[in-house]
């Protein structure tokens, strides 16, 4: 018995709806991988941007920690002085305070009277280390964030 031609071409034609299948699914499943890493990517840069601002604002705490010191606390003279501060139970940090001091003489506050002024330079580096700040181990290990403010004031 012969086959008539139009039945042949359906027996061509089967194994072309399963290729059809796999290639959407091969393109449906790099979709949504794509989506994932991209899903990932974002949730890692928003969580380094968080850990950027806390330490970004425990260095301006610790700045401002030190200006008390300087002018109303231990530091009067300031020579050198330097303290870390633990902020892990509050944002995650440590703020590493220093600071130095320098008389300048500037101008006569009377006739034959110099008058004499000291500036202050406080540096405060804050980083999420688990020991002091700057902690240059730990630099290269992903989610480590170290922010540095510096001031300059005098009395």
């Amino acid at each position: 018995m012969k086959r008539g031609l139009k039945d042949r071409r359906l027996e061509r034609q089967r194994g072309l709806g399963a290729i059809t299948v796999i290639v959407v699914l091969v393109l449906l499943a790099g979709i949504a991988a794509a989506i994932v890493r991209l899903n990932s990517a974002a949730q890692t840069t928003a969580t380094q941007e968080l850990l950027a601002a806390r330490a970004a604002q425990a260095a301006r705490a610790g700045l401002q920690w030190g200006l008390y010191q300087a002018f109303k606390g231990t530091w009067t003279a300031c020579s050198g002085a330097s303290q870390t501060l633990d902020l892990g139970s509050e944002s995650g940090m440590r703020v590493t305070v220093g600071c130095n001091s320098t008389l300048y003489n500037e101008g006569e506050s009377a006739p034959g009277t110099a008058r004499t002024v000291r500036v202050y330079t406080l540096d405060a580096v804050a980083c999420n280390a688990a020991a002091s700040c700057p902690d240059n181990t730990l630099v290269a290990r992903p989610g480590y964030v170290e922010r540095r403010w510096q001031i300059h004031a005098t009395d």
